[in-house]
């Protein structure tokens, strides 16, 4: 609720109850006696501080209030991983399949209510908000500012490249130990860092790779693109890949597994790693059995 006006009856005032009352100190806001009537049973004008009646009878001195009714947001109650918690800031552990923010009903942003308490700063946002973005199909680490200054602060340390992210991918194919994809993406520079962790042999692709990946640029699907021209796929991206050459059915193997930065506030240097997925090392698991399977040493 947010307060509109306030009135303190005078002196003097005639024998007069509530709703006539109200009626003239707040005409310019509700005109009608039927729309006072109704303001006083839904506890939009009170008495004191306290809920009254259309019947009664107004005296010197009591402080009548006319309220604003806030329209309440309706929550998506979908539970998401908090993996830490301040008054400034959340970091959570974004479901893969869930939007971060858009028109839509389901996403991440309409679920940080109910998941997160809201800051008591001064600056604090009446909405909470991811401070960058992870596509739909991608899971992993996602800040949420809950202030003004951290919301602004965090969107220029990412403009200036002061957040590091660190994410894991399953690729198609046996791809070099480490190295570098620089390639522009829409006429604009894009550069992406690799490290093979492992290979398992695989019968679709002869191997499949867990690989680490750095951004040095933040284009849209950049990680993709630049996987799928390399000739190394993320496995699951039905998007990018050829047809036909990716597997299908189990969403994109693709994780956001470590931040680390300034807190916008304290300076404190924040660095938060976690584990992919279970379906990664289970996928790895089954495409290096099935191959043994088919091909005995």
């Amino acid at each position: 609720m947010s307060i509109i006006e306030k009135h303190v009856v005078p002196e003097n005032i005639g024998k007069i109850r509530l709703s006539d009352y109200a009626r003239e100190i707040f005409q310019k806001y509700i005109p009608s006696r039927n729309g006072i009537k109704k303001a006083i049973k839904k506890e939009l004008i009170i008495v004191d501080e306290q809920p009254s009646t259309t019947g009664l009878w107004v005296k010197p001195g009591q402080r009548i209030t006319l309220l604003k009714a806030t329209k309440q947001r309706k929550l998506f109650q979908q539970k998401l991983p908090i993996v830490y918690e301040d008054e400034y800031l959340a970091i959570i552990n974004k479901p893969a399949g869930l939007l971060v923010s858009g028109n839509q009903f389901r996403t991440v942003e309409n679920a940080l209510e109910f998941n997160l308490s809201s800051s008591h700063q001064p600056d604090a946002l009446t909405k909470m908000r991811p401070v960058h973005r992870l596509d739909r199909l991608t899971s992993g680490l996602l800040i949420i500012a809950k202030t003004k200054n951290c919301q602004k602060t965090s969107d220029k340390m990412f403009k200036e490249h002061r957040i590091e992210k660190r994410y894991q991918a399953i690729v198609m194919g046996k791809m070099p130990k480490q190295g570098k994809i620089d390639k522009k993406i829409e006429d604009k520079p894009a550069l992406t860092n690799f490290q093979r962790i492992k290979t398992v042999p695989s019968l679709k692709s002869e191997w499949l790779s867990l690989v680490d990946l750095w951004l040095e640029s933040g284009r849209t699907h950049q990680l993709r693109i630049h996987l799928a021209q390399a000739g190394f796929p993320i496995l699951g991206d039905t998007l990018y890949a050829e047809p036909g050459r990716t597997l299908q059915g189990s969403g994109l193997f693709l994780t956001a597994v470590q931040l680390k930065f300034a807190h916008p506030v304290t300076k404190n240097i924040l660095n938060f790693t976690i584990e992919p997925p279970h379906k990664f090392k289970l996928q790895l698991a089954r495409e290096k059995q099935r191959y043994y399977k088919f091909n005995p040493e």
